[in-house]
């Protein structure tokens, strides 16, 4: 007997319980016309190609970027809470230097806006591991901590230094447009920050899957103790680059939203980018090729959300319940697998 059932098949019935329990019975619960909120939802978020392209996998990029920043944390045993922080400060430091070389090409100036979220984003999740590594403080508190201290840090910029010149809007200048990322055509606001998403989570797949690196990390995540005794890990430079690619990856996103959505840095930037990953990453089972699918699920609740609150007239905050189902129903799930397995074994 198989005792361990294929994972595609978990995710299908998890989102099967939470969305029909979550969308149906909730709204029906809260008095909402059930019908209309999920045709509002469905249609805004996959009802056409310009809702697709530029809606639902727009939101899905950041999201695929920040699940999979989680996702490598969590495979190293690392719980990594601040992707938010890192997103924000990536974006910050990519915004920075869009706008201090605005006189450069696009070939030039892109990557070097991409590589200052990576390291900006790297630089303070690496905080967090220090932190970890010398003064043994738990990650959850230190990378929480240090997703607040990101965004008044970027409250302060945008009011402060980096506002536009006009000093009435606390946003900074728009970047110039040799520092935007592409879009794939015309009619849609779909950038290649989409592809760049796709390629990092296959590159993060196959590393997991066939490297030596990959293997530590996977040894590490599952048992850190036997990883250091027997097979002579070193757990602390593992779990350290795991941080620092986490960070640098939640970075690249917030570099990537800057670059091919908002084209400035202003307050709220994310709403909670950091916060949904960890549910991205959850739901995906930490599987690099999984966060792809999640995090497309997540993006097109998200970009249905408003369109639920234009059309049908339900509160966006509905669809972070109908997140937090998906989560329960997965981990219901789970517990209810342990039990499945114990007997087959026996």
């Amino acid at each position: 007997m198989n005792r361990r059932q294929p994972t595609a098949q978990w995710i299908v019935v998890a989102l099967l319980v939470a969305l029909v329990a979550g969308t149906g019975a909730l709204l029906a619960f809260l008095g909402f016309d059930v019908p209309s909120a999920a045709r509002a939802l469905v249609v805004g978020s996959l009802g056409s190609w310009y809702a697709i392209g530029s809606a639902t996998l727009v939101r899905a990029t950041p999201l695929i970027l920040t699940g999979l920043a989680v996702a490598l944390a969590f495979r190293a045993g690392v719980f990594n809470i601040g992707a938010e922080g890192q997103f924000l400060v990536g974006a910050t430091a990519a915004t920075a230097v869009a706008l201090a070389g605005g006189s450069l090409r696009s070939a030039v100036l892109i990557p070097l806006v991409m590589a200052a979220g990576m390291v900006a984003g790297a630089a303070w999740a690496w905080i967090a591991a220090l932190l970890r590594t010398r003064f043994h403080v738990l990650e959850v508190i230190s990378t929480i901590m240090l997703n607040f201290v990101a965004a008044y840090l970027v409250s302060y910029l945008v009011r402060g230094p980096l506002e536009e010149p006009t000093r009435v809007y606390p946003q900074t200048a728009a970047i110039a447009q040799t520092a935007q990322l592409r879009r794939f055509g015309p009619t849609t606001r779909l950038h290649t920050g989409f592809a760049i998403a796709i390629v990092a989570c296959a590159v993060a797949w196959w590393v997991i899957r066939y490297s030596a690196a990959g293997f530590r990390l996977r040894v590490v995540g599952a048992n850190p103790y036997a990883a250091k005794s027997a097979a002579q890990i070193d757990v602390m430079r593992v779990t350290t680059r795991a941080f620092l690619v986490s960070g640098a990856l939640a970075g690249v996103a917030g570099a990537i939203e800057v670059s091919g959505v908002t084209y400035a840095l202003y307050e709220n930037l994310s709403p909670g980018y950091g916060y949904t990953a960890i549910a991205v990453a959850l739901v995906a089972r930490l599987d690099p090729a999984w966060v792809i699918v999640t995090g497309v699920l997540f993006g097109a609740l998200e970009a249905g959300a408003n369109a639920m609150q234009r059309d049908a007239g339900v509160p966006a905050v509905v669809v972070s319940v109908i997140e937090a189902a998906i989560i329960l129903a997965l981990v219901a799930l789970e517990r209810a697998r342990v039990p499945m397995v114990v007997r087959a074994a026996a």
